[in-house]
């Protein structure tokens, strides 16, 4: 429970379903860093008070769990690595991946849960033939964060229930006010948990547990067109707050971390056709054979395009897509859909051309 309008629907529909259900919320944060986070965070003192107040209109036990640790070296140690290597990361899926759905889940089970459930807005089924689980989209499909959930694997997803699978956003806020939950009102918590008022660059300068120092801003040729300010402050596709005068828009093309340079073009360089996949997970299917065509996200907010995979290895691929899609961005993933199932998904390595 995050102390928002979604899980706490979520609780409230599988308590009227009779289940025998406990709220559970973590803490990611050392004890002195709680009250710096900011109302809308999913894991602030406010959203741990809301959760609970939600856990006791329900009549249901609830329980706040200590993985400040494991958030540390599971989460923030992979976002520091993510940019020291010039790669723009993805924390919401390693959250899922390695908090909510393998730590949490953990937890749960030794509370004598047999199943975890969340507020997400995505659907588990068997496949009756594979005897597989199976990740599909929700019914709401502007909600939907299936994306997110892609590296999840066999056993925690046999262990997974989405509630509003079958819900639009609209009719879970519609469900909380009429149950006079205090969360009916919450504001929709932030993607990433500690980009908060002055932004997840400033939070981990302001740690120190990355260094920022200013370098060169070039273009494709290596002609140098400006300074940047320090390279957690970019990622591939950015056009605001280059600060140089050009006589059309530039965009972040590609990030040089060994050499400390930010590599810019036109809007037309951005756009490309292909790109490397790797450490794929393969969740409908076992693998795929030498190719399969499916419809693929590259972002949380991009449209699914079509696009073929060819196998490289089991874990390895190329996705060509078949027309031009802006900005590919290393570091983010790249998930792959057979209509409304996720056949699996993995991380941009490359891009090519």
């Amino acid at each position: 429970m995050s102390g928002g309008v979604d899980s706490s629907c979520a609780a409230a529909i599988l308590k009227e379903s009779g289940y025998d259900v406990i709220g559970v919320t973590f803490k990611m944060w050392p004890k002195e860093e709680c009250g710096e986070l900011s109302g809308k965070a999913c894991c602030s003192l406010e959203s741990i008070v809301r959760a609970r107040s939600v856990a006791e209109s329900l009549k249901i036990p609830y329980y706040v769990l200590d993985l400040s640790r494991e958030f540390r070296e599971e989460v923030i140690a992979y976002f520091v690595r993510e940019y020291q290597r010039g790669a723009t990361p993805n924390p919401c899926v390693v959250c899922n991946e390695k908090i909510k759905f393998g730590y949490l889940l953990d937890r749960a089970k030794r509370l004598g849960a047999d199943r975890i459930a969340t507020g997400h807005y995505a659907k588990v089924e068997r496949d009756p033939k594979s005897k597989r689980f199976i990740l599909k989209e929700a019914k709401d499909r502007r909600y939907d964060q299936s994306y997110f959930l892609f590296r999840l694997k066999q056993d925690q997803l046999s262990h997974c229930i989405f509630p509003l699978e079958n819900m639009t956003k609209a009719q879970s806020r519609r469900k909380a006010l009429k149950l006079k939950l205090i969360t009916g009102n919450a504001k929709s918590s932030q993607d990433i948990c500690f980009a908060q008022e002055d932004g997840y660059e400033a939070y981990l300068l302001k740690k120190m547990l990355i260094r920022s120092e200013p370098g060169d801003i070039v273009d494709t040729g290596g002609r140098k067109l400006g300074v940047h300010k320090g390279i957690p402050f970019y990622t591939v596709g950015q056009r605001r707050g280059l600060g140089i005068a050009y006589r059309e828009p530039l965009y972040v093309l590609k990030i040089d971390a060994g050499n400390n340079r930010i590599i810019v073009g036109t809007k037309e360089d951005t756009m490309k056709r292909s790109i490397i996949v790797g450490e794929v997970n393969w969740i409908s299917v076992e693998g795929i054979g030498r190719a399969m065509d499916v419809e693929a996200k590259i972002r949380y907010a991009h449209a699914k395009a079509p696009a073929v995979i060819t196998k490289i290895s089991e874990r390895k691929v190329r996705l060509d897509f078949n027309s031009r899609q802006e900005a590919p961005t290393p570091g983010q993933a790249a998930v792959f859909y057979r209509q409304k199932t996720v056949v699996g998904g993995g991380w941009i390595k490359e891009v090519i051309g």
